[in-house]
């Protein structure tokens, strides 16, 4: 029933966090595991945290992108992108409360600017590389992907990545009361397109 509904049962069952085997990123910047000459302890014990962080944070922010922009392709990159930035400035990074936060910030800021150069918005019909299971809510995809992206990455923070209101502010550098306002607004839209499907 539409009623019982329920967001982050219903992401998870459709774009899952530990099932899918993700293609690498291509960071060529990443540390390797052998230190390089002359490169300081502090050096490398910076290096071995953001490697632990970008293992442990790159997978859920792939698809959270990924969903957020409707295109894998343009997520992926756009990952990698963010990653790169937080390397760069790791020692600053790693003390927010939310490193990965702003790391989704980043990502989504750069592929929204790279959509605006092309002068087009991709917008694919489903996220084909993420959805392994789409028939657990065969609906899902498309009416996340019928979203506007500001309602959809609220949703998609919220809900898959379970992130509070408060992060997903911090990270998309809104007011609580605008991510709780997009998120029922959202969550509303997906009901009805959930809804209406059941009904036909």
């Amino acid at each position: 029933m539409v009623g019982d509904w329920e967001p982050t049962a219903a992401l998870v069952r459709v774009y899952p966090m530990t099932t899918v085997a993700l293609p690498p990123l291509q960071l060529r910047w990443l540390a390797s595991a052998q230190p390089l000459a002359g490169q300081s302890a502090v050096a490398v014990a910076t290096d071995a945290a953001f490697e632990a962080f970008y293992r442990a944070e790159s997978d859920g922010l792939y698809r959270a992108l990924s969903m957020s922009l409707s295109n894998p392709e343009l997520a992926r990159e756009a990952t990698d992108e963010g990653f790169a930035r937080a390397y760069q400035h790791w020692r600053k990074i790693q003390a927010y409360d939310n490193p990965a936060g702003w790391v989704y910030r980043v990502s989504l800021n750069w592929a929204r600017s790279r959509l605006r150069k092309t002068k087009r918005e991709v917008i694919t019909d489903e996220v084909r590389d993420v959805a392994v299971n789409p028939t657990a809510n065969p609906g899902l995809t498309e009416a996340l992907a019928a979203l506007p992206m500001e309602f959809r990455s609220v949703v998609v923070l919220r809900y898959l990545m379970q992130w509070s209101t408060a992060e997903v502010a911090q990270a998309l550098q809104v007011p609580t009361g605008t991510v709780k306002s997009r998120l029922s607004r959202g969550l509303e839209q997906l009901r009805s397109s959930l809804g209406e499907e059941a009904g036909q």
